[in-house]
C-alpha cells in the first residue's frame, strides 16, 4: 500500500511539473523570453572558417563576445578572424584544429585555456556529410562522419565542461540536424552521427540538472538543410513545408535560441510536427508521408563530400 501511495505521489508530481512546463511554454510562445547579455563571454565555435560557423562568429562579434575560432582550414579561419574583428568582437583568437582527432582537440583546448581563458559558450558546429548510400560509403568516410559530427562533441565537452562546472556558468550548443530526428535515405552515416550528438547533448544536460548545476545551459539545434554549400544539389519535395533554409535566417534563429536559453530549436517549425507524426503514425503511413514531403529522398541530386571543418 505504501509503495502504491509513493508511486501515485511521484505520478502527481510529474503531472504537476509537466503542466507547469506546458504553461511556461505557452506563455513564452506569446511573450518572448528576455535575452541574456553575452558581451565579454568567451565563445568557441568549431567549423568557424565558413558557412554557418562564420556567420555565427560575426553575429557574436556584433554582440561584443570574445571569439575563439576553430577550423581545419587555416586560411579560411583567418578570414573569419579578420571579419569578426571588423564586426566588433571584444577579442578574436583563431586556431587550426582537426576536430576529428581527440589528441589535437585536447592540445588546442589547453592552448585556448592558457591564452584566452575559460570558454563559457561552446558551439559544436563542425560537420561533414558524405551523401552516399550506406553500402557505397567507404569505411573511412563513415568513421570520419562519426568522428567529426559526434565524437568531437565528446572531446570538446571533456575539455571545457570542467571549468563550466567549477564556475556554475556555461552554455553548450549542439548544432545538429533534422537528420538527427528522422532517418533520411542516402544519409545513414550522417543520421547516425546526428542522432548520437542529440542523445549525448540531452544526456549531459540531464546529468548537470540532476547534480543541481543550474548555471549550465544546453541548446540543441535541428535544422532542415541550409544553403551553406554542404548540401549543394539537394532538393526538397515540398518547399512550402520543408524549405532549404537561408543561412542568415538560420543564424538569427540559432542566436536567439542561445540568448533565450532555449533547450531545443527545430527549423522550420514543421519539423516539430514531423517528429510527432513519426511517433504516432504506423510505419508505412509515415514512410509515405516522408516520401511525399521529400524528407526521405532529398539527397537524390547530391554528389560528392562536403565538410564544415
Amino acid at each position: 500500500m505504501a509503495l502504491k501511495l509513493k508511486s501515485a505521489k511521484k505520478l502527481f508530481i510529474f503531472l504537476g511539473k509537466s503542466a507547469l512546463a506546458l504553461v511556461e511554454a505557452v506563455v513564452f510562445a506569446i511573450i518572448p523570453k528576455p535575452r541574456k547579455n553575452v558581451a565579454g563571454e568567451i565563445v568557441l565555435i568549431t567549423g568557424a572558417g565558413s558557412g554557418l560557423g562564420r556567420l555565427l562568429a560575426l553575429k557574436f562579434a556584433q554582440l561584443g563576445s570574445v571569439l575563439v575560432l576553430w577550423d581545419i582550414n587555416q586560411e579560411s579561419n583567418e578570414k573569419t578572424h579578420k571579419m569578426a574583428g571588423e564586426a566588433g568582437a571584444k577579442g578574436v583568437y583563431a586556431y587550426t584544429c582537426d576536430c576529428s582527432q581527440k589528441e589535437e582537440v585536447y592540445r588546442v583546448a589547453n592552448q585556448v585555456k592558457k591564452e584566452v581563458g575559460d570558454v563559457s559558450i561552446l558551439i559544436n558546429n563542425a560537420g561533414i556529410v558524405t551523401g552516399r548510400k550506406f553500402m557505397d560509403c567507404p569505411d573511412e568516410l563513415i568513421e570520419k562522419s562519426l568522428d567529426v559530427n559526434f565524437k568531437a562533441h565528446i572531446w570538446t565537452y571533456k575539455a571545457f565542461l570542467p571549468a563550466m562546472i567549477a564556475n556554475d556558468h556555461g552554455h553548450l550548443v549542439c548544432i545538429s540536424s533534422s537528420a538527427g530526428l528522422i532517418g533520411i535515405n542516402g544519409l545513414a552515416d550522417y543520421c547516425a552521427s546526428k542522432f548520437a550528438a542529440n542523445g549525448f547533448a540531452e544526456s549531459v544536460f540531464l546529468e548537470s540538472l540532476v547534480k543541481g548545476q543550474n548555471g549550465i545551459k544546453t541548446t540543441i539545434v535541428c535544422p532542415f538543410f541550409i544553403k551553406t554549400g554542404m548540401f549543394d544539389g539537394c532538393a526538397t519535395g515540398c518547399p512550402s513545408l520543408l524549405p532549404i533554409l537561408e543561412p542568415e535566417y538560420a543564424v538569427r534563429k540559432i542566436v536567439d535560441a542561445i540568448l533565450q536559453e532555449n533547450m531545443y530549436l527545430y527549423m522550420p517549425k514543421f519539423i516539430y510536427f514531423m517528429v510527432i507524426l513519426k511517433s504516432v503514425l504506423p510505419f508505412k503511413l509515415g514512410l509515405l508521408l516522408g516520401e511525399y514531403l521529400g524528407a526521405f529522398n532529398v539527397m537524390d541530386g547530391f554528389t560528392g563530400t562536403r565538410k564544415k571543418n
